[in-house]
C-alpha cells in the first residue's frame, strides 16, 4: 500500500510529458535494459507490469498484490533480507528504501538497485514511471502509461461540476484507527486536493494524529477510510457510533466513504482509479439545503 507539499505542475495534468527527441522516444537501449528484476515496491511492481517489462521480473515483495499473477515471494519491502533478494539473481533491484543494508549488499557483487521513494507530488509519480522505463527498455511505454494517467486524471476531475469542487468542502482521511490523518500537502492530501476538497487536518505535508474532539469540532463534510477490510477492519457502521461523532455532517449525512487501502497509499498507474473513486462520491454529493 506507493507520498508531498508540491502542488506545482498539477495544474497541468492533462498535458503529455515532453523534452525527449522523438529519436529517444521511438526508441530504447535493450542492450542495457534490465532483464531479471525484483520488485521490493508494491508501486514499482504495479509499474512494471503496466508498461510491459512483466516479463523481465523474476521476483516481487509479499505486499505487491497486483497483479495477481506477479513471482511473488516472502519479501519484506521495508525490512528487506539481501540474501533472499540476491538468491533471485537479478541485475536490477527496486525499492522505495535502501534499509538492512541492501544498497551495499547489491554494490559488492554488481547488481543495480534502483531507488524510487514514496512520491510527493504527481509529477514526481509521473517522472518514476518514466525511470522505471529507461531502466528496463521501456522509454516509449513508460510515456504512453504517463499520458494515460494524466488524460485519466484530468477526465475525472472535469466530471465533478465545478460548483462542487469551487463549494470549499471538507474532509477527514483516516489513516488509522487511532485517527492519524493526512495533510492537504501529502500526496494523498493532493488527490483531494484535484477536486477541491480540503483537509480538516491542515494543509502540511505531515500525517497528524487529531483527537476525537478535534475530529468533531472540525465538522467534515466527508470522511474517508483507508482504514477499512485488512487495513484496520473500520467500517463505516463504527465511526458512526463513535462517541459525538453522530453530530458530524459526514455521518448525520452517511458520507463515510471507504478507500481502496492499496489505492490511498501508492502511487503508480492505477492513480487515475483513485480520483475517479473520490470524485464518484463527490458528483453524488447534495447540499443539506437543497
Amino acid at each position: 500500500m506507493k507520498r508531498n507539499a508540491v502542488l506545482a505542475g498539477l495544474a497541468a495534468f492533462a498535458l503529455i510529458l515532453s523534452g525527449c527527441s522523438p529519436s529517444a522516444e521511438d526508441s530504447t537501449d535493450s542492450s542495457a535494459a534490465a532483464e531479471r528484476i525484483v520488485s521490493l515496491s508494491p508501486t514499482a511492481t504495479e509499474t512494471l507490469y503496466e508498461i510491459g517489462a512483466g516479463n523481465q521480473v523474476v521476483a516481487v515483495d509479499s505486499n505487491s498484490n497486483v497483479p495477481t499473477d506477479a513471482p511473488r515471494r516472502d519479501f519484506s519491502g521495508f525490512k528487506p533480507n539481501p540474501e533472499a533478494v540476491l538468491a533471485e539473481n537479478p541485475d536490477l533491484v527496486i525499492a522505495s528504501d535502501d534499509t538492512n543494508g541492501l544498497g551495499e549488499a547489491l554494490d559488492a557483487v554488481g547488481v543495480k538497485l534502483l531507488l524510487l521513494p514514496a512520491a510527493t507530488s504527481f509529477e514526481d509519480a509521473y517522472q518514476q514511471v518514466e525511470k522505471i522505463g529507461e531502466a528496463t527498455g521501456h522509454r516509449k511505454e513508460s510515456q504512453q502509461v504517463v499520458e494515460e494517467m494524466r488524460t485519466g486524471i484530468s477526465k475525472a476531475v472535469q466530471e465533478v461540476p465545478e460548483k462542487i469542487r469551487n463549494s470549499g468542502l471538507s474532509y477527514f482521511h483516516e489513516a488509522d484507527p487511532s485517527l492519524y490523518s493526512a495533510g492537504g500537502g501529502t500526496f494523498i492530501g493532493q488527490a483531494y486536493g484535484l477536486l477541491g476538497l480540503k483537509s480538516i487536518a491542515g494543509d502540511s505535508a505531515d500525517y497528524p494524529q487529531l483527537s476525537n474532539e478535534a475530529v468533531i469540532a472540525a465538522n467534515p463534510d466527508f470522511i474517508f477510510l483507508a482504514d477499512h477490510g485488512s487495513a484496520g477492519g473500520v467500517t463505516p457502521e463504527a465511526v458512526s457510533a463513535r462517541p459525538g461523532w453522530n453530530e458530524i455532517d459526514a455521518v448525520k449525512s452517511n458520507r463515510i466513504e471507504p478507500l481502496d487501502p492499496d489505492l490511498a497509499s501508492r502511487w503508480g498507474p492505477r492513480l487515475p482509479e483513485l480520483i475517479r473513486s473520490i470524485a464518484t462520491v463527490l458528483k453524488a454529493y447534495q447540499p443539506a439545503h437543497a
